[in-house]
């Protein structure tokens, strides 16, 4: 380009220039010191102007794959969650650790493998191990939800006014949904049969892939489920682990407490 033309361009070139420079030598996002973090100010030739674009990083990059993983009231900590991170000396993890390693493999074939419904004790990582593999389907351009059933249940019934539909019509449609600690919610007949049933129902119909965690197995979370011992009342429990056992597999999950 003339230079007389890019005279006119000065300050901005300057401040690419200036961008440029912070990039060399940088170890990571959390290092940045760019206008916009993770993004680099580029100057793109179209004729005789030049045009300015914020293009992302190396680093960005890599971490592009985690917008694939919708998270509701999960901790923003859960997207690094990696399989390479995960506690292979422990013996009560190689089941689970195969059937993660199944289902990814299998995922893209014709003979998908259904979900898992991974239950045990508190702090054993069950959230992570399931996000993990989320993650890595992410990098595959897969998306996926993952969504705390407690705070699903209280924040559907407080925008139930707003954005209810909109967020029922999401978790519906997801192409991967996780429904994280479930059993632990406050249980009403309403959140059992217009929530959780209708969801797995249409899950189940539509062949959509579903991941649950809990403290409970299947039997216990079928008691959680029944409210008041009448024989609807059992019927519509049973109903919604008919659908759970549809949709995923049973796998316990005994190990230490790496939370403490």
């Amino acid at each position: 380009i003339e230079e007389d033309i890019l005279m006119k361009y000065t300050s901005r070139l300057q401040d690419c220039s200036n961008e440029c420079r912070n990039c060399k030598g940088c170890n990571g996002l959390s290092e940045c010191k760019n206008k916009v973090r993770g993004f680099v100010l580029t100057p793109i030739k179209n004729k005789n102007i030049i045009s300015f674009s914020y293009i992302g990083c190396d680093y960005t990059k890599k971490e592009e794959y985690k917008e694939n993983v919708v998270l509701f009231d999960i901790s923003k900590e859960i997207k690094d969650a990696n399989l390479s991170n995960v506690f292979r000396d422990d013996k009560n993890r190689v089941e689970i650790l195969k059937k993660i390693m199944s289902y990814y493999n299998n995922f893209f074939t014709d003979n998908k493998d259904k979900g898992i419904y991974l239950y045990g004790s508190f702090g054993t990582g069950k959230t992570y191990l399931i996000s993990a593999l989320l993650n890595e389907l992410a990098k595959k351009g897969v998306k996926s939800t993952v969504v705390h059933v407690p705070e699903l249940i209280r924040g559907l019934k407080e925008s139930f006014s707003s954005d209810y539909k909109d967020r029922f019509a999401t978790l519906k449609n997801t192409p991967i949904l996780l429904l994280d600690d479930i059993g632990a919610e406050y249980l009403t007949t309403w959140s059992r049969d217009e929530i959780l049933e209708p969801l797995l129902h249409y899950r189940m119909n539509e062949n959509l892939p579903t991941f649950f965690t809990s403290n409970l197995s299947l039997e216990q979370l079928e008691k959680h489920f029944v409210l008041n011992n009448s024989s609807i009342d059992m019927i519509n429990a049973q109903r919604i682990i008919e659908r759970i056992k549809k949709l995923s597999v049973p796998v316990e999950l005994v190990s230490k407490n790496i939370r403490g």
